[in-house]
């Protein structure tokens, strides 16, 4: 029987393992680089109202501003159900459903063909996205909730406050992600990255995230505002950044990666 040198077998085992590690990476970046950004649907409808339910989501957020400083607790509890409602219509009416294959080229119909669905049309395979996407959007809420925290969001007090604000965050920013990416492993990766490239849906997270903590800038300030107190000026941001970068992700920035 042959004697085997140890060294030599340990050898050409770890240079097979580094091989494969550097398969799997390459693979994985070959990935990330192939992810397309999320393209809005071209139907008239669709375009009319990625341009509408902005100016309803601002226009919500500001009619119940006096009430948020007031009550903070109740403002967010009661709005959340309507931009619930308006991510849902926006993701039905202007995104592609997750899963979906790339729209083709419209064509017209020949004489007596009949129409098939155009790719505007929204069938039941949308509805139940939009409502699993919600779902998982509130289950990632308590991450959001803990990450606020240890960002300085008040531990022992204001509870629901920090809780109902990283819901609207959650409902704002990760939702349409989920509708449109649903739970691809190889786009959460790089969503969770920064390396995914931006549209409205990506960008929108971005700008919410970066709202939220440009939000914190004015509570420690000595200004003795009604406003200043947690969590308004976070709440103003998250929707400011959402705004902002979905608009700048859907038009300057599409397609563009950090």
């Amino acid at each position: 029987m042959p004697l085997i040198d140890p060294v030599t077998m340990s050898s050409s085992i770890t240079k097979g393992a580094v091989a494969q590690a550097q398969a799997a990476s390459k693979r994985k970046d070959v990935s990330l680089s192939t992810l397309q950004p999320v393209q809005v649907r071209q139907t008239a409808v669709a375009q009319t109202a990625r341009h509408a339910f902005p100016a309803l989501v601002a226009a919500v957020f500001l009619f119940q501003f006096s009430s948020l400083v007031a009550d903070p607790v109740t403002a967010m509890r009661n709005s959340l159900p309507v931009v619930a409602a308006l991510q849902i219509a926006y993701a039905l009416l202007c995104l592609p459903v997750a899963g979906a294959p790339a729209p083709k080229p419209a064509r017209k119909a020949r004489p007596g063909e009949k129409k098939k669905p155009s790719e505007g049309s929204v069938g039941q395979n949308g509805f139940v996205t939009a409502l699993l996407s919600l779902l998982l959007a509130v289950l990632v809420a308590p991450f959001f909730h803990v990450a606020m925290i240890l960002f300085g969001a008040p531990f022992l007090t204001h509870g629901a406050q920090t809780f109902l604000c990283a819901l609207h965050l959650a409902i704002l920013g990760v939702f349409p992600l989920f509708y449109a990416h649903g739970v691809d492993a190889t786009a959460w990766a790089a969503v969770a990255g920064f390396q995914a490239p931006l549209d409205e849906t990506f960008g929108g997270l971005v700008g919410a995230l970066v709202g939220a903590w440009l939000g914190a800038v004015p509570i420690p300030l000595d200004w003795d505002r009604e406003w200043q107190k947690w969590p308004v000026t976070i709440l103003c941001g998250i929707y400011g950044g959402y705004l902002l970068g979905r608009g700048l992700g859907g038009t300057l920035l599409f397609g563009k990666k950090f």
